[in-house]
């Protein structure tokens, strides 16, 4: 991962606390699992060994990105941010030009997107589409029913 994550105060620290748990806690009870259904007998045959191993190997995998993520990751400070053009951390308005609704997104990193809180990822069609767009100009975004065009209302630091 050569791309720097620009992610904002609370997403760091959400993810790093994510990671400490992960390395302490889960760890833990995954050597746990894995002593519990050794003890159980014949490993050759134990599939709930099987099982254990293949959890702590998850574990390890999902430790290791989260590790590759903080490495390049870069906290924004919002307030030294410029609202004239989307950019991560802009809170967008935008309205579909074809059906006249308007929607307000707000563009983090991949690890910090969550459409239920209406934060999605600048890595994402809809991101990429946005990026870099000013009040007024239209952003089209490839979907799988074609191409989609939303017109930018308003942009805020959010």
């Amino acid at each position: 991962m050569s791309q720097y994550s620009y992610m904002t105060p609370g997403g760091y620290e959400k993810l790093k606390s994510e990671l400490e748990h992960l390395k302490t806690k889960g760890r833990a009870e995954a050597a746990a699992a894995i002593a519990e259904a050794r003890d159980k007998g014949d490993l050759s045959e134990n599939a709930e060994y099987d099982a254990a191993k293949n959890a702590q190997g998850y574990l390890e995998a999902k430790i290791n990105d989260l590790e590759k993520h903080f490495a390049n990751a870069r906290v924004l400070d919002a307030s030294q941010l410029d609202n004239s053009e989307v950019r991560v951390l802009s809170s967008v308005t935008i309205k579909n030009t074809k059906v006249k609704r308007e929607m307000t997104y707000t563009l983090v990193s991949g690890a910090e997107a969550d459409l239920k809180l209406k934060k999605i990822s600048v890595d994402s069609p809809m991101g990429k589409g946005l990026l870099g767009k000013k009040v007024g100009e239209i952003a089209e975004v490839s979907t799988p029913n074609g191409v989609m065009q939303f017109e930018i209302i308003k942009i805020e630091i959010g």
